[in-house]
């Protein structure tokens, strides 16, 4: 089946007109503030915390502290999955305390939480806390962390190393390096970035005493997961939590993780029997929401005398900051290892990983988790292969494609690809881009006086299976008929609601406008996934199609009835039950509404599924200019070409895709985190010295489809919401690297800020 519903977006006039409710629109009867102090320091000894002066401060209610959250047992975070290596070794997990104990990690960890009657005079009361520190050396780098006699960040994890491990045949991989007749080596570093959701984090927290149990209300990408995180950090039930989850300005996997700040609230609000509220500050944001990336890649690639590849293996230290974040490293181990092969034919791989601490600010799963960072290496080893070879860029890949007739395909990680087109969208993007006459338009430029390049990326991810066991979808009827849809999701900003109603209303032949969707309803206690890894429309999605058949089969029988006819002598079409001989009919509307009482409503459904991992795909071919005399890179043209399987909706894919590869654009032409390597102080605190993409960054982008439907599933989808991202690191660093290469700058790594282009042109004598 194939879906192309294109209506308008039902979520969107709502939210623009000012009409959505955020975390910290919400508010409680008698609730109190909290403000947070947060250490200045990125490695230190707390010797003491007095509390003295800031508990007179007028409106403050309480101050609590580390002493406080380990008397109460705030002091393990949960960590999604288990994690040993082929020596059967755990990885080990640091301790870490919702407010910091004994110690600092890293410049923002909490100390102690203010609670007073208005936010203003719990910010007041932070200077009155008293804190004596005894300052540590911090390891700011991997190479820091890693050192011989660095600094100790937790006792238990000797020389800062959580967990080492491998994948792939090590021995394999090393013969046919040892038979290559030509290897290419790279380094490359995936930069530590912030998310910077519109919506900084806020949170509200209340205790009912009466049955132990908590109201949260809290930014989400779904209620499972983030209840389950919950449950554990502070040692109850998930019955006894109530997630209020709303709109939410932004995601990016940040909003997949428990934080501090949940514990040290429920912990407060328990004790005080009173509600709790607080809004994160910007700065607040940049120092303590999770960031991504930052993995450092050294990668080698070995080649046959005919360009084909033989071998490849990677090597990978993962810097997950001074703690592990719940979805940290899980995304950034699985992920890689998965999609190690890219889309090319490699019969021998080997890829290690390091899991390193550092004195930084946690990282977790940000768009793509792991997958657009291994895009990265692939793609940039193959272009500088390509280089060193003299092969044109296009048919190296093309050489080296898995072929149609090899699917499904086993890589040499194990993991199995389905069914894919690689050549075809190569083929499409080269004709749309005009790789053949970019020449043409360098020595056009050349002639402006700018630096003409264009780069491209073959990719692959794996997407779509999710940790819950199955999705599950339900599909009530009220009194009027009227359809309603509930799911475990949660969407910030993929227009969940318009792409869920229009699966179940094509399915069931009726108007989308007939179709209400609800995600993460209190009370409805749904299993299912939430929104992160593209894997809603493939997992809640195709529920969303079965539960609506399901309802389908359930009604044939009452539909008979209702017409005084067996089942057998009913058809159902376009909303209708039919007499199959006759003029018989009932819409399902009518008959939802002729069959509603003051129980539960007979045509209700739930269905459920597990739907394995899918593979998007897709060939993106940019072209970028350089102002030599400033430094200053210009995104002149972008082409993608993705394979999403199906589209559900044309304008959610494209609006997808164009989201992710400016995202991704932004990396590379700006964004990057900036500790300093003595002090561990943050460098790149506010939007005065973080660069942000803006309206504008990616010109002329055009997006094609060029779609081969997943059989995993029963619409046929592919996960496509960090395609753009996955895709646009690799294109254009490469675009940019060709641009400047003819200079003699043979490696330079993102960000491509205007003084480092700059600087490199001036070093290479132009």
């Amino acid at each position: 089946m194939t879906h192309t519903h294109k209506a308008n977006r039902r979520e969107d006039l709502r939210l623009i007109t000012g009409r959505g409710r955020y975390a910290s629109d919400w508010n409680l009867p008698g609730q109190l503030h909290c403000a947070f102090l947060r250490s200045p320091h990125a490695h230190a000894e707390i010797v003491s915390v007095d509390c003295a002066r800031a508990l007179e401060h007028p409106g403050v209610v309480a101050v609590y502290t580390g002493k406080d959250a380990v008397a109460a047992g705030y002091t393990e975070f949960p960590l999604l999955g288990k994690f040993k290596n082929r020596s059967g070794v755990e990885l080990l997990k640091p301790a870490r305390s919702v407010l910091a104990h004994d110690k600092v990690r890293f410049v923002g960890d909490a100390v102690a939480m203010v609670v007073a009657e208005s936010a203003a005079a719990a910010h007041d009361a932070l200077d009155a806390i008293e804190v004596e520190y005894r300052e540590l050396p911090p390891a700011v780098t991997v190479e820091d962390a890693l050192a011989p006699g660095a600094p100790q960040l937790h006792s238990n994890i000797p020389g800062n190393l959580c967990f080492e491990t491998d994948i792939g045949d090590a021995a394999t991989t090393e013969r046919a390096f040892a038979q290559a007749a030509h290897v290419t080596r790279i380094e490359v570093v995936s930069t530590r970035v912030i998310p910077s959701p519109m919506e900084p984090r806020a949170y509200l927290v209340s205790f009912d005493a009466a049955t132990e149990s908590y109201d949260i209300y809290t930014p989400a990408q779904g209620v499972n997961m983030l209840a389950s995180q919950i449950a554990m950090l502070a040692h109850v039930p998930e019955d006894k939590l109530r997630l209020h989850l709303h709109d939410v300005g932004g995601s990016f996997g940040q909003r997949s993780s428990a934080y501090p700040e949940h514990g040290a609230m429920m912990m407060a609000s328990k004790k005080l029997g009173r509600p709790l509220k607080w809004i994160s500050s910007r700065s607040e944001s940049f120092l303590t929401d999770t960031h991504g990336r930052g993995i450092h890649w050294k990668g080698e690639l070995a080649l046959g005398r005919d360009g084909k590849f033989l071998a490849a293996r990677y090597a990978a230290m993962l810097e997950v900051g001074a703690y592990l974040a719940p979805t940290s490293p899980g995304g950034h181990l699985r992920n890689p290892s998965t999609c190690m092969t890219g889309v090319y034919h490699i019969p021998a791989i080997h890829g290690s990983f390091k899991v390193v601490l550092t004195s930084a600010t946690p990282l977790a799963a940000y768009r793509g988790a792991g997958r657009p960072d291994i895009a990265y290496v692939v793609e940039r080893l193959v272009d500088k292969a390509a280089h060193e070879l003299k092969i044109d860029r296009a048919e190296l890949r093309r050489r080296n494609f898995i072929p149609p007739a090899a699917f499904p395909y086993k890589t040499a990680t194990e993991s199995v690809y389905e069914k894919s087109d690689f050549a075809g969208c190569l083929d499409k993007a080269l004709a749309a881009a005009d790789w053949g006459g970019f020449e043409t338009r360098r020595t056009a430029a050349a002639k402006r006086g700018r630096l003409r390049g264009i780069g491209m990326s073959t990719v692959i991810e794996g997407t779509g299976p999710g940790n819950a066991p199955v999705d599950q979808i339900a599909i009530e009827f009220d009194t009027h008929g009227a359809i309603n849809v509930y799911a475990a999701s949660l969407a910030g900003g993929q227009g969940h609601l318009t792409a869920y109603a229009s699966i179940v209303a094509e399915t069931l032949g009726v108007s989308s406008d007939a179709v209400t969707v609800h995600e993460s309803v209190i009370g409805k206690d749904l299993i299912g996934n939430g929104a992160g890894g593209s894997r809603s429309i493939v997992g809640a999605g195709s529920v969303c199609h079965l539960a609506a058949e399901k309802l389908i089969k359930q009604a044939l029988p009452l539909a008979a009835e209702d017409l005084g006819l067996e089942p057998s002598q009913v058809d159902y079409r376009d909303g209708t039950f039919h007499a199959r001989l006759g003029d018989q009919a009932v819409s399902l509307e009518a008959l939802a509404r002729k069959l509603a009482g003051s129980g539960e409503h007979p045509l209700n459904v739930v269905a459920e599924a597990k739907f394995g991992a899918t593979f998007p795909n897709g060939c993106h071919i940019t072209e970028v200019e350089i102002d030599p005399e400033t430094g200053l890179t210009e995104i002149v043209s972008y082409v993608a070409v993705d394979d999403c399987g199906r589209a559900i909706n044309h304008h959610h894919v494209e609006g997808q895709v164009q989201g992710g590869v400016v995202q991704g654009a932004g990396q590379v032409y700006g964004e990057q985190i900036v500790y300093d390597r003595e002090s561990g102080q943050l460098l790149t605190g506010s939007f005065s010295d973080y660069y942000m993409p803006h309206a504008g960054l990616v010109k002329n982008i055009r997006l094609y489809e060029h779609l081969t439907p997943s059989a995993s599933n029963p619409l046929g989808v592919k996960g496509v919401g960090e395609s753009g991202c996955t895709a646009s690191l690799p294109a254009l660093t490469n675009a940019t690297m060709d641009a400047l290469r003819p200079l003699g700058i043979g490696e330079l790594e993102m960000p491509f800020t205007p003084n480092k282009v700059w600087q490199a042109i001036a070093a290479a004598g132009r």
